[in-house]
């Protein structure tokens, strides 16, 4: 408490920050006694944590800023320090740095029961006689350090080959499946006539605007279940 009002005394002044503090700290928390305070030798306690609390941030930053509270205590045992988990908690929050938690699971496929689906014209047959004559579609995503990344797919059935694909930030239709597909119809010539693309139910898939797509590229679009990866491979 001592720290945040020696910040912010230039701009706000001692007494108005004791006043508007008092309810919420616990204590007799008052100017005279910050000033008296102010005027005492550092305790133990803080001549320690100015001296760890540097020695955290550096360890956090130099392990890529993904330890959490049990690593760290681990980390600062091993480095020769005498120190708890919970003394370890309250410096890493002293030091404003914390571990990466687990991410929410994220969703690929989004079902939009108002749409008329394709008819399932594979029926888990994931064979085909030649080339270009069943290609399999899924989407997964990739956490980095700025949010989730989605990776779409396009596999030709016959010889397992990845023959489109495409990165971006979001699962809309013209941009992350669609752009997979263009790649894919390109690689092949610019026609799929009698080629059969199959996907699952998710409204990226079943989109108009990417139906469409797959008819005017001469293909016939199918769909399995929804979020089932063995319909898609």
């Amino acid at each position: 408490m001592i720290r945040f009002v020696n910040e912010h005394r230039d701009r706000f002044g001692v007494e108005l920050i004791c006043q508007v503090l008092r309810p919420a700290v616990r204590g007799f928390f008052t100017s005279r006694g910050y000033r008296a305070a102010v005027g005492r030798a550092p305790s133990a306690r803080q001549l320690q944590d100015d001296l760890l609390v540097p020695e955290i941030a550096r360890l956090h930053a130099e392990n890529y800023g993904v330890y959490g509270r049990r690593k760290m205590h681990a980390l600062m045992r091993r480095q020769g320090w005498d120190i708890g988990r919970v003394q370890t908690e309250r410096l890493m929050r002293l030091a404003g740095v914390r571990g990466v938690r687990k991410s929410k699971r994220v969703f690929t496929t989004r079902s939009d029961t108002t749409t008329v689906l394709p008819s399932d014209l594979v029926n888990r047959r994931f064979t085909a006689p030649a080339p270009r004559r069943l290609w399999v579609c899924d989407v997964t995503y990739v956490a980095t350090w700025s949010g989730f990344a989605y990776v779409e797919f396009v596999t030709d059935v016959y010889s397992r080959r990845i023959v489109g694909w495409n990165v971006a930030a979001t699962l809309r239709s013209e941009i992350l499946p669609m752009q997979a597909l263009d790649m894919a119809a390109w690689n092949a010539g610019g026609r799929l006539d009698g080629l059969i693309h199959h996907a699952d139910h998710g409204s990226n898939y079943t989109a108009m605007v990417y139906t469409e797509r797959i008819v005017e590229l001469g293909a016939v679009p199918s769909t399995g279940t929804v979020g089932d990866c063995l319909l898609t491979g």
